[in-house]
């Protein structure tokens, strides 16, 4: 494990941070804002110097507006420079392999060198949007099949269809990602592929699955050695009552969504606050509100270093959906400069031609 010191000053100096973002939707903003928020918010974390954007894939969500991942992916590389864009990640379930090389092919033609493929096994919310689909609640079944058929399009390798070639995609290098819990890792391990987990079941859990990744890796061209991604929830402010407090509005519509079976968009944490919960709504609220590393600057150096030290993790995923925009922006710069990340240099200006 790394040697991780606990002062603010003091995290790891190879440590990488990135950023995950839903596209979550504000009350009373439409999807199409919401996306545009998240294009200007990737333009916002590379000049903070975070590693990667990356944005997630969520199907009839009135609260998530980031359906389409590769689609707004190309937007984001589009409008940045420096930092590498991603997916996390595409449901390979939802999706027919070769069609998915083939969009990371054209994701990776256009910028070459800065793009990430997380690749994900969930499928639809509810029955009705895997009908929508057209996908079976047992389509995430042969998802180890699914995937190694997908990299073989990478590759050129691939036996189930002689002939077939991924256009662009074969070749390509964009960078496999498996997002995991459980048997995932063990996917990962045996694929040789870098393996990003969240805290699901507590971090003991999570340090487990990782050791189990690392001992049964398999060095492979995707990766030479196990390459560890710990996606968490972190919120910073200047006080610890106000750190927790950006986690309320996404704990309430998590909350929501398990009794009442849709996740509405964000409300501020003063409407949260003056609810009156159900004993259901309230439970779920105080689950959602649980296992996520939040507080002061000092506060969160301490526990991302225990954090990292606990998986040696070699980078960190960052998720914060809040309302307020400005203050989730703040939580961000602070977050960047507790951990030391180099702000950008502005873009050349491109080339003629």
């Amino acid at each position: 494990m790394r040697a991780v010191a606990t002062s603010v000053s003091t995290l790891p100096p190879d440590l990488r941070l990135s950023v995950l973002d839903r596209s979550s939707i504000r009350q009373g903003q439409a999807p199409a804002q919401a996306l545009r928020d998240t294009v200007r918010f990737a333009r916002q974390a590379e000049e903070l110097g975070y590693h990667r954007f990356w944005v997630a894939e969520h199907h009839s969500v009135p609260g998530v507006a980031g359906s389409a991942p590769t689609v707004l992916a190309a937007a984001i590389a589009a409008a940045t420079s420096r930092i590498r864009v991603g997916t996390g990640g595409v449901m390979l379930p939802n999706h027919q392999p070769l069609v998915v090389a083939e969009q990371f092919g054209v994701l990776d033609a256009l910028h070459p060198g800065r793009i990430d493929m997380g690749i994900g096994r969930s499928l639809g919310f509810t029955s009705g949007i895997r009908r929508a689909l057209e996908r079976g609640a047992d389509a995430a079944d042969d998802f180890p099949d699914q995937l190694a058929r997908l990299l073989g399009f990478l590759t050129g390798e691939q036996s189930d269809h002689p002939g077939v070639h991924a256009v662009p995609g074969e070749g390509a290098g964009a960078a496999p990602f498996l997002l995991a819990t459980g048997a995932g890792a063990a996917t990962a391990a045996e694929l040789g592929l870098p393996l990003v987990i969240a805290p699901v079941g507590g971090t003991e859990r999570m340090a487990g699955l990782v050791a189990d990744y690392r001992a049964g890796f398999r060095p492979s061209r995707w990766a030479p050695r196990p390459y560890v991604v710990v996606s968490t929830n972190v919120a910073v402010a200047g006080t610890a009552e106000a750190a927790r407090r950006l986690l309320v509005p996404e704990a309430w519509s998590f909350a929501y969504s398990r009794t009442h079976a849709v996740f509405p968009p964000l409300v501020s944490a003063e409407e949260v606050e003056a609810r009156t919960m159900t004993g259901r709504e309230r439970d779920r609220f105080e689950e959602a509100m649980t296992g996520h590393v939040h507080g002061t600057e000092e506060q969160v150096a301490r526990r991302l270093a225990d954090l990292v030290e606990r998986t040696g993790a070699d980078e960190v995923l960052v998720t914060l959906s809040t309302y307020d925009r400005a203050e989730m922006l703040d939580s961000y710069t602070r977050l960047a400069r507790l951990a030391g990340l180099t702000p950008a240099r502005p873009a050349a200006a491109p080339a003629a031609g």
